[in-house]
């Protein structure tokens, strides 16, 4: 997978840039944008910013290539993932906090109408 997912020696800093510390931020930036009540398409543009903050991570402190299409793309949809998923976890729990007249939480990231049990 070096080279195809990810361009260090070791595939643990990219669990640590990418996943970890970029997924953190995707996740608290995706809840952000769910918390303000914004659509979900907002989540994509805040993500495709992220991933160059994660592409100069990796320049600036492993040598890695600031300017490549493939890594770019890898870590922005790593970021998008966690983005959406921080995104549909806070309006899940919005849904179910604003209007639990209306809605019960089926989960961490769904819920449903109370009168006939449809998402």
């Amino acid at each position: 997978m070096q080279g195809i997912l990810y361009e260090e020696p070791s595939i643990w800093l990219f669990l640590l840039v990418t996943v970890v510390m970029g997924g953190a931020a995707a996740w608290a930036s995706g809840k952000s944008i769910a918390q303000t009540w914004r659509p979900f398409w907002q989540v994509i543009p805040y993500m495709m910013a992220l991933g160059f903050a994660v592409r100069f991570i990796h320049f600036a402190l492993f040598d890695g290539h600031l300017l490549t299409l493939q890594f770019y793309l890898v870590d922005t949809v790593v970021l998008i993932v966690a983005g959406s998923l921080g995104f549909r976890y806070k309006r899940a729990s919005q849904m179910t906090t604003q209007y639990r007249w209306l809605y019960e939480r089926t989960g961490p990231f769904g819920w449903k109408d109370r009168a006939t049990g449809s998402a």
